[in-house]
C-alpha cells in the first residue's frame, strides 16, 4: 500500500526502498555526532554531502534530545539552524525538514524554505505549534515520546507499549485534522528510543507491518545508531553502523516509509543491494 506524504509542493511516497532522511545536527552535544557539524560552514557541507549521497530529505536540528539533554534556548537554535536552512534551500533539490519542538523555530525554518516540520513531541510540548503548522501548507511528522528528554529513560512502563503508541499517534493525527490540517500532510513515528526500553523498542520495530496498517499514514522511524542496538550487539555508538544497516533492511522489508539516518550513503547501497535481489 503506496502512502503518499504531501510536503508543500512536493508529494513523497516509498517506492522500491524506502525513503531515507538525512541526519544534520547542528549542536555540540548531540548523542552520536554532536560538535561535528556545530558550525554553520560545516553543517552547510555536511548536508551538501548528504544530498549527494543519497537522502530524500534533509533533516536539520539545533538542539540535542539525547537522553538526560537539555532544552535549548530558542535564539540559540534559531542561531544554528536558519542560516543552514538558508543556504541549503538554494543549493539541494530534496526537502529541508526542521527538527524542533518549538513553534517560532517552525515558523522561522519554514519562511526560510523547511518544508517539513519534525516534531518530537507530536505538536504537544509548544502549545502554538499546531496553529503554526496549520498555517502552512507544510509536511509534518507527528513522534511519540513517553516523558521528556530530561526524564524519558529514568524507569519507562507500558502496559502494552505498541497499543499506547499507536492510540498517541491516532490521537495526535485526529488533533491535527480537526484543527483543519489534511491528514495528507502527516507523518508518524513511534519514537524509537523515546522513552523506550530495547524491548520496548524491538517490539514496535516488529510491529511495523501493524502499526502502519492501523494508522494507515506513512510511517518515519529513526533507529540510527540508538542505544538499543548496543543490547543486540554489545556495540559502542561509533561501532554501530553494521546493525543499523541490518535495522534498516529489516525496516525495508516491513514496509516502512521513511528512514531517519546518519550514514546515508552506506545505508542506500545496502537497500540497494538487498532490493536486487529481494525483486521478482
Amino acid at each position: 500500500m503506496s502512502l503518499i506524504w504531501n510536503c508543500g509542493r512536493r508529494m513523497l511516497c516509498r517506492n522500491r526502498l524506502p525513503l531515507l532522511m538525512g541526519i544534520l545536527n547542528v549542536t555540540p552535544d548531540s548523542f552520536s555526532d554532536g560538535g561535528r557539524h556545530a558550525t554553520t560552514d560545516a553543517a552547510v557541507e555536511h548536508g551538501l554531502r548528504l544530498a549527494a549521497d543519497g537522502a530524500d530529505i534533509i533533516d536539520v536540528g539545533g538542539e540535542s534530545t539525547r537522553p538526560g539533554s537539555l532544552p535549548a534556548a530558542l535564539e540559540e537554535e534559531l542561531a544554528r539552524t536558519l542560516p543552514v536552512i538558508e543556504r541549503l534551500v538554494p543549493r539541494v533539490a530534496v526537502p529541508i525538514s526542521i527538527d524542533t519542538t518549538k513553534a517560532e523555530v517552525a515558523r522561522r525554518a519554514m519562511a526560510a524554505g523547511a518544508t517539513i516540520v519534525n516534531d518530537i513531541s507530536g505538536l504537544t510540548f509548544d502549545p502554538d505549534m499546531l496553529e503554526v503548522c496549520r498555517n502552512t501548507d507544510a509536511g509534518i511528522c507527528l513522534m511519540h515520546i513517553h516523558g521528556t528528554p530530561q526524564n524519558m529513560q529514568d524507569d519507562p512502563q507500558y502496559a502494552d507499549v505498541v497499543a499506547e503508541v499507536v492510540q498517541f499517534l491516532q490521537d495526535q493525527l485526529q488533533r491535527c485534522v480537526e484543527t483543519g490540517i489534511s491528514a495528507s500532510r502527516i507523518c508518524l513515528d513511534p519514537g524509537i528510543g523515546f522513552g523506550k526500553t530495547a524491548e520496548h523498542n524491538l517490539r514496535l520495530l516488529r510491529a511495523v507491518p501493524d502499526i502502519r496498517s492501523q494508522l494507515r499514514r506513512p510511517l518515519l522511524i529513526g533507529h540510527s545508531r540508538k542505544r538499543f542496538l548496543s543490547k543486540i550487539l554489545g556495540r559502542a555508538v561509533e561501532e554501530r553502523l553494521a546493525g543499523t544497516i541490518g535495522v534498516s533492511i529489516a525496516l525495508a522489508e516491513l514496509g516502512a516509509d521513511v528512514l531517519r539516518v546518519h550514514d546515508v550513503c552506506a545505508v542506500r547501497d545496502a537497500l540497494v543491494a538487498w532490493s536486487a535481489l529481494s525483486d521478482p
